[in-house]
């Protein structure tokens, strides 16, 4: 009897094929994300800046959270950015 077995054939990802990096993202993107952190951060630290009693001023109200908000979005963007 012959033994019968299938050529052994070098099985690569259509993924992995042409790219030299295996990283989600570039570095643009991370850079992005950075700054998207850093948005957030600082309007929790801008909110804790209200000397209005509970934060109920302008700062603890409006721009605090608008600033967060907008690092929060910053980061939807730098995720999604492709080259």
């Amino acid at each position: 009897m012959k033994n019968i077995t299938p050529n052994k054939t070098e099985v690569t990802s259509a993924e992995n094929s042409g790219n030299k990096s295996a990283l989600p993202f570039n570095r643009q993107n991370y850079i992005l994300m950075l700054i998207g952190v850093g948005l957030i951060l600082l309007g929790f630290f801008i909110m804790t800046l209200d000397k209005e009693e509970f934060g109920f001023g302008f700062l603890g109200i409006t721009l605090g959270p608008a600033i967060t908000f907008i690092g929060f979005l910053f980061e939807f963007y730098a995720i999604f950015k492709k080259k």
